[in-house]
């Protein structure tokens, strides 16, 4: 079951679209792992943004967290975002 709800939960991140370039941040490879819990439903997302200073990625992380809670399968989303001049305060941030 944990790889069809990894599947269920990239389907949902496929939704959001890099708001640069109008894309999922899916298929922009923003996106890295994925894995859940399914005891803890609970989720961890790695989030590599393309440019480590970008002005998106606390947004796109939110985004991300909100659309792996949507699930009923999950109630705690963590979104780790990775290579980001920020990625330490946006950690903070999203994952409250």
């Amino acid at each position: 079951m944990s790889e069809e709800l990894v599947n269920k939960i990239r389907e949902e991140l496929v939704k959001i679209p890099d708001p640069h370039m109008g894309i999922s941040i899916v298929e922009m490879g923003i996106v890295g792992d994925i894995e859940v819990n399914e005891e803890e439903k609970t989720a961890k997302i790695i989030i590599k943004p393309t440019n480590p200073g970008c002005m998106s990625a606390a947004n796109i992380a939110m985004q991300a967290r909100l659309a792996a809670e949507s699930l009923d399968e999950i109630e705690k989303a963590e979104v780790i975002v990775e290579g980001h001049m920020m990625a330490d305060a946006i950690c903070e941030m999203v994952n409250k």
